[in-house]
């Protein structure tokens, strides 16, 4: 059998979780950096996220996304894709930090094997508490290119000790909590910075935005835009 190949240019669905702590004193924000020889954004800090797996949208869901961010998510993409992404932002964040955003509860049948770690922790995924506030996509040209969906999640949330990075992979190092003040010392994409000022700006407001940017990139142009509004105003 022949392992297809993956074209790593095209555009990949994704996640991406943006943890705060300490909203109404001191915010923060869960970061770590990337590998020097990684293919994409290299030594660069960033939230945890990554691509869309094929299982992630059989998996079982403890907790539903809110009805709000599952019709923003489902806007201009494919059917389904609210659920995907959702599972895929749970996973990642288990991955990339060793935080558990789920509910103690067995699973109904076979566990796919990319959530064979996560199962093993005792918890079903749970989607309740992300709050769908930005979606970008990466500019042509770039050797990975993703259309990202980045989910607010507020540390209360998690099932697991936030300071407790030990069961993480080794994809991000230097994990750590990085107050909003001091964020901008760090290397940063350019297009965290953006959802870094975005996040800033209504960091202790709980309830979900009343329009979501879309950062759209594509061969002809790049638009900033707004799910369920208008183009954005200078």
């Amino acid at each position: 059998m022949t392992t297809p190949t993956v074209d790593k240019t095209a555009i990949r669905n994704a996640a991406t979780v943006i943890v705060v702590r300490n909203r109404t004193t001191r915010p923060s924000v869960l970061m770590g950096q990337r590998g020097a020889s990684a293919a994409f954004m290299p030594n660069k800090f960033v939230f945890p996220g990554g691509a869309v797996d094929a299982d992630d949208a059989k998996v079982p869901l403890a907790r539903p996304l809110t009805p709000l961010c599952s019709a923003r998510l489902s806007e201009s993409a494919p059917a389904g894709m609210a659920r995907a992404l959702a599972a895929a932002a749970v996973r990642e964040l288990w991955e990339e930090t060793g935080q558990i955003l789920g509910v103690p509860a067995p699973w109904p049948g076979d566990v796919p094997e990319d959530w064979l770690s996560f199962a093993g922790t005792g918890h079903r995924p749970a989607a309740d508490g992300l709050q769908f506030v930005f979606r970008a996509i990466t500019p042509p040209g770039r050797p990975r290119r993703f259309d990202a969906r980045f989910f607010l999640l507020d540390a209360e949330g998690l099932a697991s000790d936030p300071d407790d990075f030990a069961a993480a992979t080794d994809e991000l190092s230097h994990l750590q909590w990085i107050p909003l003040d001091e964020v901008r010392h760090f290397d940063l994409p350019f297009i965290t910075e953006v959802v870094m000022a975005e996040i800033a700006a209504r960091v202790q407001d709980n309830a979900p935005p009343a329009s979501v940017p879309f950062f759209r990139n594509n061969d002809e142009e790049s638009l900033f835009l707004r799910l369920r509004g208008t183009p954005m105003k200078d």
